[in-house]
């Protein structure tokens, strides 16, 4: 059983397509974690299954590397439309792809879908939508604590659940503290992925990013359009802001309906045929 993926990356967060119509492998929480893995895999913050076509939209399903589901990803959706392109399956320039956090709108920026434009729907504060526990309300600068720390978080949901804080300096080393504790802590039942912010001025905002199911990652594209929409919401900034990540930066544009746009490049970085012998592991799983 030959199993053959893609790999491509998103401003530093690499990702494998698996393509359901071109392999037999059935994918699982098991043989999902053992290809994540960068030690004793093929090494990657996730992995994209699809197209699963459908009737009027095709469809992704997003795995994150510990073997959980994603509902959305900025740089994955962007990287798989980049594939849908490569692989032949869309040469229309715009179209609706369906993620289980909702329906995004693809538009690709020049000739090889390697810059996109993305429609990433609507922004969402309020708890019960991110979701936070308690009382319905937004959840704007309200204190939460992780790790014995008080921090002043905004939470939204972009399809996937995100916390915001607003910070005067950002760093790896930083993130990582705060998101092993507010990733588990008992504000959030779905779990939660952490942005730290800095804002820089009216238009530009640095971001570090730790993400659940994945840790640390070097960009994120719903992050992005969680932390500019934060931004927005709380008058740190204008709609339109360059967010900056070690990885890269994109831009995002918010409208007055809180309709969050993100445009950004990713790239194609390899085929990649699995051994017989690591292709029955995988399906001994």
């Amino acid at each position: 059983m030959k199993i053959i993926l893609e790999r491509y990356h998103g401003l530093g967060n690499d990702y494998l397509v698996f393509d359901p119509n071109k392999n037999e492998l059935k994918l699982n929480k098991s043989n999902v974690e053992m290809l994540c893995n960068r030690n004793m895999g093929l090494g990657a913050d996730g992995i994209l299954e699809g197209p699963f076509i459908g009737e009027k939209h095709m469809s992704l399903r997003i795995w994150n590397p510990d073997g959980s589901v994603a509902e959305k990803s900025g740089n994955g959706v962007r990287i798989f439309a980049k594939y849908l392109k490569d692989a032949g399956y869309v040469q229309k320039k715009n179209y609706k792809l369906t993620t289980d956090g909702g329906e995004v709108e693809i538009t690709y920026l020049n000739e090889d879908g390697s810059r996109l434009r993305v429609s990433m729907g609507r922004l969402s504060f309020w708890s019960d939508e991110v979701p936070v526990t308690g009382e319905r309300r937004e959840v704007i600068n309200e204190d939460m604590v992780f790790g014995r720390t008080l921090y002043p978080v905004t939470c939204v949901s972009v399809g996937n659940p995100h916390c915001v804080i607003p910070m005067r300096e950002v760093s790896r080393p930083l993130v990582c503290k705060i998101g092993n504790y507010s990733e588990v802590a008992r504000y959030f039942p779905e779990r939660i992925n952490t942005e730290i912010m800095k804002v820089t001025d009216n238009e530009n905002i640095s971001i570090e990013t730790f993400e659940r199911g994945a840790g640390y990652t070097m960009a994120t594209g719903t992050g992005a359009c969680a932390a500019a929409g934060v931004a927005y919401k709380l008058g740190m900034t204008g709609n339109k802001v360059v967010v900056h990540m070690p990885g890269g930066d994109l831009q995002v544009e918010i409208d007055r309906d809180w309709n969050v746009f993100m445009t950004g490049e990713v790239f194609y970085v390899a085929q990649i045929v699995l051994s017989s012998e690591f292709s029955e592991r995988l399906r001994a799983l």
